[in-house]
């Protein structure tokens, strides 16, 4: 990375990555100022995590540079991993040995002394609520509890530069706000954090900036903000009655909105990204009580990261990778 780009802790230049015929990253750039964080968001298949192996030097890409806290990852891949913190889609733990043992076995692997190593594993079992099971085998902990043991582990050197995949899968409400917090903290103590997720409300609470990937290309970048503000308007929802009414419903919102519908039969719901806002609410309202529908609700909501990412791709953030995905982006 050149000098001049101190203020830059993360930057990517057109990488590229194929496994066998799939082009899991197809010429991605990004950059992220030390001290933010940048939201990678994008389905199962969209190539995040292929992108994380490439800036924690586990996988070599075909081509393109990128750099991590000044290191090229190719040329200086072990300095580059003296700088970082990963935490992986799934629990990196040794089962046979405590909470405690194992935050204390990956201080003393990063050149800690025993009495620091010893400290901050302490410190991160208190800060990740572990305190009741420090002395436990991590074989006894449920699911949530490895992946906020794993997520301490990530931090035990207190890296410059802290990559995070999907960080809160598999954690209940109380433990995804913990980890929230805790990224956070990183962040105001200086940390740069790349944080991988599908969760829609992960990006638009955490992130700086957000990067939407899919299909391993950049379909947009900007903040939570400005990628919404792209799609313009706000959205329009509708509740009737009765299922049969629906059709009504969808004739008027399609006369009056500015996309097609979106109808659910299953809740009798109709909703519509309209322009003039109040002005469209009060005209939809207006042409079905002349129409005889009765309405039993009716909001008119911003447009979400939901509604960004089905505008940008046509698909739904949830749904699975596509047929022939690679293998790397599933694990």
């Amino acid at each position: 990375m050149p000098s001049t780009a101190s203020d830059v802790a993360v930057r990517a230049e057109a990488l590229v990555k194929t496994f066998g015929s799939t082009r899991a990253l197809d010429g991605i750039d990004l950059e992220i100022p030390t001290g933010t964080v940048l939201g990678l968001l994008g389905p199962n298949g969209a190539g995040k995590t292929t992108a994380v192996r490439i800036l924690t030097t586990l996988l070599r890409p075909d081509s393109g540079r990128a750099w991590v806290a000044g290191h090229d990852v190719l040329a200086e891949p072990d300095a580059v991993r003296r700088a970082i913190g990963l935490s992986g889609q799934y629990a990196a733990v040794d089962e046979n040995l405590t909470g405690f043992e194992n935050l204390y076995l990956v201080g003393r692997l990063y050149g800690k002394n025993k009495p620091d190593a010893r400290a901050r594993a302490r410190e991160l079992i208190g800060r990740f609520r572990l305190d009741d099971a420090a002395d436990r085998p991590a074989k006894t902990y449920s699911g949530g509890m490895r992946r906020r043991l794993d997520l301490a582990g990530a931090l035990v050197a207190e890296p410059l530069v802290v990559l995070l995949d999907e960080p809160t899968t598999g954690l209940d409400p109380r433990g995804r706000l913990d980890t929230w917090e805790v990224i956070g903290e990183l962040v105001a103590e200086g940390a740069t954090v790349l944080l991988t997720t599908q969760y829609l409300e992960e990006a638009d609470q955490l992130a700086d900036t957000i990067l939407v990937i899919d299909r391993g290309r950049v379909i947009a970048s900007g903040t939570a903000d400005q990628l919404k503000a792209e799609i313009g308007g706000e959205r329009l929802e509708i509740v009737v009655a009765e299922e049969s009414e629906l059709g009504t419903v969808s004739r008027v919102l399609t006369e009056i909105g500015a996309g097609e519908p979106l109808v659910e039969q299953h809740n009798r719901r109709a909703q519509v990204l309209v322009d003039a806002g109040t002005k469209s609410l009060i005209e939809a309202l207006r042409r079905l009580d002349a129409d005889g529908v009765v309405v039993l609700d009716v909001s008119l909501h911003r447009p979400t990261l939901d509604d960004v990412f089905l505008s940008l791709t046509g698909h739904a953030v949830e749904e699975p990778a596509v047929a022939g995905s690679s293998k790397e982006e599933a694990k």
